[in-house]
Parts: C-alpha cells; structure tokens; sequence
C-alpha cells in the first residue's frame, strides 16, 4: 500500500535533496502496510514531484519529536512548533531512498477528478520506470 502526501513545495525540494530527512505529520495513516509515499508538491508546483519508502514511524510530544530530530528535521524550529502548536501528539515519517522523477508527474493526467489531499491518501499507485531521474 502507498499514499500520497501533500507537501510545500520547500519542504518537497529539501526530501529530493536529502536535507530533509524526517516528515512530520499531526495524524498518521492506520496501516502498517504502507510502503512507499509520493510526494505531492502544493501550490504553486502542482506535481507529483517524487517518492520515497517509509521508515519508521515515531510518534512522541512534539518536543521531543524535536530534541530527537532536529538535526534532520529540514524545518526551522520555529516553523515546526508552529505546526504542532496546541497538539500533545506528533509524527515523524523516516524518508528512506528519496527518487525525485526526472519529469514530475501531473496528477489530473491520473485521474482527472484528482484532488488534492489535505494531509494524505492511499493510492494504489506503483513506482514506474517512466517516473524515475
């Protein structure tokens, strides 16, 4: 199983390039299953950008989160505890083997009805050989 997560386009940029090491998420999918994620960068880009495998899933106080991860969060601080402001609860996704696709792929020529997920959702999606650099 794969899902799809809708990621700012700086932050989208900093997974390809591997300065981004962890996605930090306010809820998380239920499955174990999950294997691989496709990186959607947001407005302005638009695009399925890339993808990468899931490592482990950490799920801690967001301070914590921060103490722990920090060093390769690929967020500025500030920023970050904006993000969990009033939540006792966070995610970190590990991003494993980051593939940015050499054309970015325009997800309406998926699926015409395409919309945008809100944080994420399952597809059932494979990584092709048309998709990589």
């Amino acid at each position: 199983m794969n899902v799809l997560l809708s990621i700012r386009p700086v932050y989208a940029e900093a997974i390809m390039n591997e300065s981004k090491r962890y996605e930090f998420r306010k809820s998380m999918f239920r499955s174990d299953s999950v294997k691989h994620a496709f990186v959607y960068s947001t407005s302005p880009v638009q695009k399925i950008v890339g993808a990468f495998r899931v490592g482990k899933v950490v799920c801690d106080d967001p301070r914590n989160l921060w103490r722990q991860l920090r060093e390769s969060a690929g967020i500025e601080e500030r920023d970050f505890f904006l993000y969990f402001r009033g939540r006792n609860e966070g995610f970190a996704i590990e991003i494993r083997s980051p593939q940015e696709f050499g054309d970015p792929v325009d997800p309406w020529e998926l699926d015409p009805n395409f919309v945008p997920p809100q944080s994420f959702r399952y597809v059932d999606w494979t990584l092709r050989e048309s998709w990589a650099v």
